[in-house]
């Protein structure tokens, strides 16, 4: 075969794959989708597809905390969204004392970093009740029985759900914690919409640490480490890899991602004790509509779930948000059970 006929041959077959997944499940919906977007954009301006991006982006951040729990350890987390509450909780008790500290002594690099430090402390916040929730909990379980494990695990996290939510509201009340916003800066003209630079701000947390963690999970040995205990656990103890670590890990950085999710959306949504349902219902319609565990995937659901949000709120009305989104991803799942883009959970029916 002369190089000129491999050439055609990678190419036709490029263009097939291209084909195939244009017509698959997937590329429809992204291509209805987009479509969708640009037509509300034109439709009803510029604001909805700005609302789109910002919440777009943490609820990719949430929804790939609870899909990677779910592919590398087979744990439906349901206490997923008491991260989001924790990481809303610290922001607040961190960033309001600052508030009040400079509505008396102005300081402008004070001001400007605040917000940061908030997040960041909500994110570390996160990734220490991960670790806490792994040692405590889900580690006694699997030292004691492997058998149901979906069931018991799924049993626990509705367990660790209450006893959060109840806590929270024994310290701290039902009143609400939240904040008019993180700057103090006027709105920015952006495709004719004025955007508070918190959203964008927002954005811009959700695109770099997505972009981190898939440097991580594919680039750093530990990342791969974690892939591999996804795929084949018994695999992955047989080349020396320590599980308890990685499952310590993993639980680690699902809780700090929603925890950070929190943290930054504080100015949309106030903390209380279980402000985290809205968050966690929207996490699993994401990672049931891509399929189960599949991580990579559920950053494009998340942005999918926040289109048909913003879609529904403005040509339905805000009470329908819900309910509109559910309906379709559950007609969606009735023709594909596995998702648009396919579960990546392995042997989930044995178990």
């Amino acid at each position: 075969m002369t190089e000129l006929t491999v050439k055609e041959s990678v190419q036709e077959s490029a263009s097939t794959r291209l084909r195939r997944w244009l017509l698959s499940p997937a590329g429809i919906t992204i291509i209805l989708g987009i479509a969708a977007a640009i037509y509300a954009t034109w439709d009803g301006g510029p604001f909805i597809l700005v609302n789109t991006i910002v919440t777009g982006g943490m609820w990719a951040l949430l929804s790939m905390g609870l899909s990677l729990v779910f592919g590398v350890m087979n744990i439906p987390n349901f206490a997923h969204g008491e991260f989001f509450v924790a990481g809303s909780f610290t922001a607040y008790f961190v960033f309001n004392p600052i508030r009040h500290y400079l509505a008396e002594n102005p300081n402008a690099l004070l001001s400007a970093l605040a917000p940061f430090v908030a997040i960041i402390a909500a994110s570390i916040v996160g990734l220490i009740l991960g670790l806490v929730l792994e040692i405590v909990v889900f580690r006694q379980l699997r030292k004691r029985s492997r058998e149901q494990w979906i069931m018991n695990s799924f049993l626990l996290t509705v367990g660790v759900s209450v006893v959060l939510i109840n806590g929270a509201q024994l310290i701290w009340g039902a009143d609400f914690k939240g904040i008019p916003g993180y700057f103090n800066f006027p709105p920015m003209n952006l495709f004719g919409a004025n955007v508070a630079v918190d959203r964008i701000v927002a954005f811009a947390i959700a695109v770099v640490t997505l972009i981190a963690f898939w440097y991580f999970m594919r680039r750093t040995q530990t990342g791969r480490a974690i892939r591999a205990v996804a795929q084949d656990e018994t695999g992955a103890k047989m080349v020396g890899i320590d599980l308890n670590r990685i499952l310590m890990l993993t639980m680690a950085l699902s809780a700090g991602l929603a925890a950070m999710a929190g943290a930054s959306l504080l100015f949309m949504f106030p903390a209380y004790p279980s402000a985290g349902l809205g968050p966690l219902y929207v996490a699993w319609y994401v990672v049931i509509l891509v399929g189960l565990g599949n991580v990579s995937a559920a950053v494009v659901g998340g942005f999918m779930v926040a289109l048909l949000q913003n879609l529904t709120s403005f040509y339905v009305g805000p009470g329908w948000v819900d309910v509109i989104p559910t309906a379709i991803i559950i007609v969606i799942l009735i023709f594909i059970p596995s998702g648009l883009f396919g579960s990546e959970v392995k042997g989930i029916q044995e178990q």
